[in-house]
């Protein structure tokens, strides 16, 4: 059998089962559509919420950024970190209120129609930035693994989601989200206990990271270093240069995080707050399950990729074209990786022609004139079956498991976007009239209209695609974040602060990152280089979102103190939220 025949039958099989989940599991009702009628298992919202957390960028991109340096975990602490930060500050308090949607509780809460749709614009463009990506990499899954054009891959993705989507809403997508998590998490670590075992003798990657290399003898750590340095590149285990911009960038991916509509929603559809404790709880176990496995993955893909390209050691000749494994030829077609021969020896260089001390030493005696091969970090998930040889079966369960991880979270983020539309735009502020019946159809066209604008985005990708993580994660910790936050813990908020304090966020926000990625990011319209020794105080763009979070508490605080208290139904509704016995304005 063929590995198309193979990766066909995976990729099939789940999209079959993703559609039987969707028809069993059909919203009838506008509660069910929304928050899945509130009675998810905490367990199976748990298992849900991490697939809609474990997104595209988590599954194909997180490794990749780990490969090059450890430095990069900054990633996988914000994201973590700001998920606890969610389950135990937010989470339970937002079931209490018994909103369906993060533009709801700041409507309710604050009591003003011009708040709410502030949120909603906040909200769709976190999620429209943040699904760009999404789409993309659900694109690049089907292009390599089912010999379709990345376009090609792209709508069938969008088919996908429409149907499971649209049909099941909320209670259909919580359901399919369960089955896509356990694909998603037997696809990444099947293949990572395999690669362990292959390298170190021990099960566990986890601890795989720290064994030996079982080729050479060494501390597997100490030979990625060993074989990074000896190419020019930067030891795997550097400390990073700059700390305080790294501990701004991790403060808002945790922020960030803690904002995500997508993420938040996920409470609303337990039965009580017991079990939205308990359903956070899960999430995090099973988040960790695949957050815990990354690095020691991360350290032994790279390692095993520049063994492939130096099967003899990187001081005896590189691998000559010609012989180079299918895999490369595979990953060639796709575009992610790519050779050019400089020096026409016919063999692989692959090294850090950037730093120049090396270049003009190591690499001029070697007779290497510049790196020859580039590869896109993103493939080292996707390809490691297919470079670690492993058996024809776990390439076509990675297959199914990256489109799982995309789809995922595009639905989440999908649903977000057409419950803000839907009950929050229309139901909320244009049309309250609507009936039940009516919100519903309106609830599906908007989740018709997400997928055609996310498909659109995803075919003619902006400029800007490679800022999208920066933008949406920035935006969501400076705007929905504090304002979610401040209504649940400061009884002195009132509308006036609220809306001040997201317009304050988001204008610093995105003026930050405008000034050093260009105004609405077109080409040399930034007023400043992206470079380090630019960046005002050491910040760089992609740190600023909790700046921009402080500002947002500040100016809304200022603004509330300023102006007129809330009313006492407001204030007591708040005391109740936080302490469920308290019943007068004397309790504190």
């Amino acid at each position: 059998m063929s590995q198309f025949v193979i990766n066909f039958i995976f990729v099939l099989g789940t999209f079959a089962v993703y559609t039987g989940i969707a028809v069993w599991a059909r919203a009838r009702s506008t509660r069910e559509f929304y928050i899945a009628g509130g009675e998810v298992h905490p367990v199976l919202n748990g298992m849900a919420t991490a697939a809609d957390w474990l997104s595209a960028a988590s599954f194909i991109s997180v490794a990749g950024l780990i490969s090059v340096g450890y430095v990069n975990s900054a990633f996988i602490m914000g994201w973590t970190g700001g998920y606890v930060l969610l389950a135990t500050l937010l989470a339970p308090y937002l079931r209490r209120f018994g909103t369906y949607t993060v533009p709801d509780f700041v409507g309710k809460r604050y009591v003003s129609k011009s708040a709410r749709v502030i949120a909603v614009i906040c909200l769709i463009v976190i999620s429209l930035t943040y699904v760009i990506g999404q789409m993309t990499g659900a694109g690049v899954a089907f292009a390599r693994f089912l010999e379709v054009s990345v376009e090609a891959g792209l709508i069938i993705s969008a088919a996908v989601v429409f149907l499971y989507a649209v049909l099941g809403g909320m209670k259909g997508v919580t359901y399919t989200q369960v089955a896509q998590y356990v694909v998603l998490i037997l696809a990444f670590t099947i293949p990572a206990i395999y690669l362990s075992l292959m390298m170190t003798g021990h099960f566990l990657p986890q601890t795989g990271l720290f064994g030996k290399h079982a080729a050479s003898g060494m501390p597997l750590l100490q030979k990625l270093d060993q074989v990074v340095r000896d190419l020019g590149f930067q030891d795997y285990t550097a400390d990073v240069s700059n700390k305080w911009n790294m501990f701004l960038f991790t403060l808002t991916l945790m922020v960030g995080t803690a904002g995500l509509p997508h993420i938040i929603i996920r409470f609303f559809t337990v039965p009580n707050i017991r079990d939205a404790r308990w359903s956070a709880g899960w999430a995090l176990t099973f988040i960790a399950l695949f957050y815990t496995t990354v690095p020691g993955l991360a350290a032994m893909s790279r390692l095993n990729l520049l063994e492939t390209v130096y099967p003899d050691g990187t001081d005896q000749p590189s691998l000559v074209y010609e012989e180079r494994p299918e895999w490369f030829k595979n990953w060639e077609i796709t575009g992610l990786l790519k050779f050019e021969d400089k020096n026409g020896d016919g063999r692989i260089q692959f090294y850090n022609a950037a730093n120049e001390t090396f270049a003009s030493t190591t690499a001029a005696e070697r007779g290497w004139t510049g790196n020859e091969l580039t590869v896109n970090n993103d493939i080292l998930v996707l390809a490691l079956p297919e470079i670690a040889n492993m058996p024809m079966w776990l390439i076509g369960l990675m297959a199914a498991g990256g489109i799982a991880a995309a789809l995922s979270t595009a639905s989440g983020l999908l649903l977000a976007i057409s419950s803000a539309v839907s009950h929050d735009l229309l139901k909320n502020t244009l049309l309250p009239d609507l009936s039940d019946k009516q919100e519903m159809l309106y609830a599906r066209l908007s989740m018709v209209g997400a997928i055609f604008v996310a498909t659109w985005l995803g075919l003619n990708p902006p400029g800007f695609a490679a800022q999208t993580v920066a933008l949406a994660f920035g935006m969501a910790a400076a705007t929905l974040f504090p304002t979610i936050a401040q209504g649940i813990f400061n009884k002195r908020m009132n509308s006036k602060g609220a809306i001040a304090g997201m317009l304050a966020g988001a204008f610093v926000t995105v003026g930050y990152i405008f000034m050093y990625l260009g105004f609405f990011f077109i080409p040399d319209t930034n007023v400043f280089p992206n470079t380090p020794e630019h960046w005002i105080l050491g910040i760089s763009p992609l740190s600023v979102g909790v700046i921009g979070a402080i500002t947002n508490f500040i100016v809304g605080t200022l603004v509330s103190l300023a102006t007129e208290e809330p009313t006492a139904e407001i204030q007591d509704m708040v005391r109740r939220v936080r302490y469920p016995g308290s019943t007068g304005r004397s309790a504190t």
